[in-house]
C-alpha cells in the first residue's frame, strides 16, 4: 500500500511539474506577443508622426513656393541733371570771307591750302603787278622832276631876295618867285601822294588774311583772272573757333540760358566735345517752331563746318529719386511703380516722371527715396499681393 501511494504521489508530482512548465511557456508566449504588439504599435505611431511632419513640411514648402520673389532696391535721392537733346550743323563761330580788295588781275601764286593756319596779314595769294610797278616807277620819276623844279625855284627866290636890298628887283618880283617856289613844292607833294596811292594799290594786289585763323575753303588757282566781282576766294574761321547751331523747340529754348555747358558729338565719331552755349536765338522760326542755340567749341580736326552733330545741353539740376526704366510702368491712370510695404505686401504708387537720364528716370513726385521699389516684373504683380522681397544694393 505504501509503495502504491508512493508511486502515485510521485506520478502526481511529475504531472504537477509538467503542468507548471506549460503554464510558464504560455505565459512567455503571451509576453512575447504583447511585446511584439507594443513594438508594432510604437513603430506605427512613429511612422504616422514622421509622415505628419513630412506632410507639414511639404505643405509649408508649397506655401512658400506660391509666394513670388521680387528684387527691390531703395533709390534714395541724388542730383539729376536736366539734359536737353538737340541736333544741328557745325559752323565756324566767326567765318571770314576773303576776296579781292583791289583792282584785281591774273593770279600768280596761291600760298595756302584748306586746313592751314594763317596769321593776321599773311599773304594768301598774289596777283600780277607788272603794270602797277611801272606806274609806280613813273610816279617816282615825276617826284624827282618836281623836286628839281622846287630846288630851282628856291634858288631863284634866294638870289632875288639878295638883289632886293640893292634896288635891282621889285617887291612884286619877289612875290612871283615865292609863289613859283611854293607851287613847285606843292607839285612835289602831289607827286609823292600819287606814288603812295599807286604803292597802296599795288599792295592790295596781295590777298591777305584779315585776322589769324584756319583756312576753310579755297576757290582760286594760279592763272585765274580775278576782280572785286569774283566773289569769295577764301573762307577763314577766325581763331579756329567752331560752334554748333543747335535747333531747339520753343520749350527747350526757353529752358536754355547763355553760359550753360553742353557736349557735342559729331556724326561718324563717338568722341564728345565740351562746349558752352554763348548765344540763344531771340526769335522762333514760324515754320518749324524752333530756335537756335549756338554752342561755342574749341578747334578740333573732327569738328568740320557743315557737318551734322548731336548735342546734350545741361539746362539745370534737381534732387530726386532715380529709378531704372524697368521699374516705372504706365496705364490709363498714368505712371506708377510697385513698392513693397508693410507685411511684404505690394502697393501701387502713382508717380510723376521727371528728367530721363542715361542711368534712369527721375521721379519728381510720388516717392521720397526710402521705399522698397520693385525693380522689374511689375507686370506680373497685383496690389495687395504678398511677395518675398530680395534687396539689391543698387539699380543696374
Amino acid at each position: 500500500m505504501m509503495n502504491y501511494e508512493t508511486r502515485f504521489t510521485e506520478a502526481g508530482g511529475a504531472a504537477d511539474i509538467l503542468e507548471d512548465d506549460d503554464v510558464r511557456a504560455r505565459r512567455r508566449r503571451r509576453m512575447f506577443i504583447s511585446v511584439a504588439v507594443l513594438l508594432v504599435v510604437l513603430l506605427a505611431g512613429i511612422w504616422f508622426f514622421m509622415r505628419g511632419q513630412d506632410d507639414a513640411a511639404l505643405a509649408e514648402g508649397a506655401a512658400a513656393k506660391s509666394v513670388p520673389t521680387v528684387t527691390v532696391f531703395i533709390p534714395g535721392r541724388q542730383t539729376v541733371e536736366r539734359t536737353i537733346a538737340a541736333t544741328g550743323s557745325l559752323a565756324a563761330r566767326r567765318e571770314m570771307p576773303v576776296g579781292v580788295a583791289g583792282e584785281g588781275g591774273m593770279v600768280t601764286r596761291v600760298l595756302v591750302e584748306p586746313g592751314q593756319w594763317v596769321s593776321a596779314g599773311q599773304v594768301l595769294a598774289t596777283i600780277d603787278r607788272d603794270v602797277q610797278v611801272e606806274q609806280a616807277n613813273s610816279l617816282a620819276a615825276q617826284i624827282n622832276v618836281a623836286r628839281a623844279d622846287a630846288r630851282i625855284a628856291q634858288s631863284e627866290l634866294d638870289r632875288s631876295q639878295a638883289l632886293l636890298s640893292r634896288g635891282f628887283i621889285s617887291k612884286a618880283d619877289i612875290d612871283r618867285k615865292t609863289a613859283t617856289r611854293d607851287s613847285a613844292n606843292a607839285r612835289v607833294r602831289v607827286a609823292q601822294a600819287q606814288l603812295n596811292e599807286a604803292q597802296a594799290r599795288t599792295g592790295r594786289l596781295d590777298i591777305r588774311a584779315p585776322a589769324a585763323g584756319l583756312v576753310l575753303t579755297r576757290a582760286i588757282e594760279p592763272g585765274q583772272v580775278v576782280s572785286s566781282a569774283s566773289g569769295i576766294l577764301f573762307r577763314l574761321a577766325k581763331g579756329g573757333e567752331m560752334e554748333l547751331l543747335a535747333q531747339l523747340s520753343e520749350g527747350d529754348l526757353a529752358a536754355t540760358t547763355v553760359g550753360v555747358n553742353a557736349t557735342v558729338t559729331p556724326v561718324g565719331t563717338a568722341q564728345a566735345f565740351k562746349g558752352q552755349v554763348w548765344q540763344v536765338s531771340p526769335i522762333i522760326d514760324p515754320q518749324t517752331r524752333q530756335g537756335t542755340a549756338r554752342i561755342a567749341l574749341s578747334y578740333d580736326v573732327a569738328l568740320r563746318p557743315g557737318g551734322f552733330a548731336a548735342a546734350k545741353i545741361i539746362s539745370g539740376s534737381q534732387n530726386a529719386p532715380l529709378l531704372p526704366e524697368s521699374a516705372v510702368q504706365s496705364d490709363e491712370k498714368g505712371n506708377f511703380v510697385y513698392v513693397v510695404g508693410k507685411d511684404n505686401k505690394i502697393e501701387r504708387r502713382g508717380v510723376t516722371v521727371g528728367e530721363v537720364a542715361e542711368n534712369g528716370v527721375a521721379i519728381n513726385a510720388g516717392l521720397n527715396g526710402t521705399e522698397r521699389v520693385v525693380l522689374s516684373a511689375g507686370g506680373f504683380l497685383n496690389a495687395g499681393e504678398t511677395v518675398n522681397p530680395v534687396l539689391q544694393k543698387s539699380a543696374r
